[in-house]
């Protein structure tokens, strides 16, 4: 079994190093991660310039472009077969509700998603990044769970683990995304040449975490496991357009 791993926190990242160990147990791991932190850079795909693939001293491939960038070279140009399976992360922080939409963690799973291969996205919940081990050890469990009892399609699973010891955690629950209000403003400051600059203020607080939701298994210290989809048509307004239309 071939996995590839990437994530969008660097190739140098602790998590990604975690994680390849661990699976290293049981698959043939092949790691190809951003050459620099690249967090937030959704699904963008680089086209308006060469990318560079090059290998570092871990033996890990490394990659002048975005998550994305790295699993689309690996998938379609460097390796000479499709990995059994794409893995991304373990990211430093959560990525729940509406940070898939942003996440390059999620992205770079995404883009294996499109390209035919099952693929995970990984997450621990806490910037502190304490116990990557725990998260490490919950995407074993999953690999060798779907191993054991295959998915007849391919699937896009997005993965939060609690910053606990393993030990600690209170079960999995299968999820839905939740919602969170809108992002705190942007932060004005100015630069040591007198030039004003804008920092992206933080992700707004949980608004949906309800019962079932990503949000509400992570409060109960409980892995959440959300099946993503790719389709983003709004089916309960297409009557409601239609008829606008006319």
């Amino acid at each position: 079994m071939r996995i590839l791993l990437s994530n969008d926190d660097g190739y140098f990242a602790p998590g990604l190093a975690v994680l390849a160990k661990t699976l290293s147990t049981i698959a043939e791991i092949v790691v190809v991660a951003p050459e620099r932190d690249r967090s937030g850079a959704s699904n963008s795909l680089t086209l308006d310039r060469p990318l560079m693939l090059r290998q570092a001293d871990s033996g890990f491939y490394y990659v002048n472009g975005t998550p994305t960038d790295c699993v689309h070279l690996a998938v379609t140009g460097m390796l000479d077969t499709l990995p059994d399976m794409v893995i991304s992360g373990i990211n430093h922080g959560a990525n729940m509700g509406d940070d898939t939409v942003y996440s390059g963690t999620v992205a770079a799973a995404t883009e294996g998603y499109l390209l035919g291969v099952p693929a995970i996205a990984v997450s621990l919940t806490n910037h502190s990044g304490g116990h990557f081990e725990t998260a490490a050890r919950v995407v074993l469990d999953l690999v060798e769970r779907l191993l054991k009892q295959p998915q007849l399609t391919p699937m896009l699973l997005n993965v939060n683990v609690p910053d606990v010891p393993y030990e600690a955690l209170n079960g999995t629950q299968i999820t839905r995304l939740g919602r969170r209000h809108k992002a705190e403003p942007v932060v004005k400051a100015t630069n040591p040449r007198g030039q004003t600059v804008y920092w992206v203020g933080a992700a707004g607080a949980a608004q949906d975490a309800s019962t079932g939701t990503d949000f509400y298994a992570i409060t109960q210290q409980q892995v959440s496991i959300t099946p993503l989809q790719i389709d983003l048509t709004h089916y309960q307004q297409i009557q409601t357009l239609q008829g606008w239309w006319q």
